[in-house]
């Protein structure tokens, strides 16, 4: 029977999946040195070439501009000085 299934952190498989970009070593030499199946090697290096674009990208990374980002928070700020103005007429 297969033991638990293990988690591995993000810099983990990143690090993994470059030593696979750079082709130094073959999958089944880093499947042996780190115990990953080399399948799970190849997914995460197809994932980082994948994502590689995403890195240089313009912007924030997340899509949204700084002023859809800011809005709501001025927004937020208005109407907080027009309670605090509210309290202060009625005080």
């Amino acid at each position: 029977m297969a033991g638990r299934r293990r988690k591995h952190s993000d810099e983990f498989k990143a690090r993994v999946a470059l030593e696979a970009v750079k082709g130094t070593k073959t999958l089944a030499q880093l499947s042996s040195a780190y115990g990953i199946h080399p399948t799970v090697i190849a997914q995460w290096k197809r994932q980082l070439v994948a994502g590689a674009p995403a890195v240089f990208g313009s912007g924030s990374g997340n899509g949204k501009s700084h002023e859809d980002l800011t809005a709501p928070l001025y927004q937020e700020i208005g109407r907080l000085k027009m309670e605090v103005d509210w309290l202060k007429k009625k005080l």
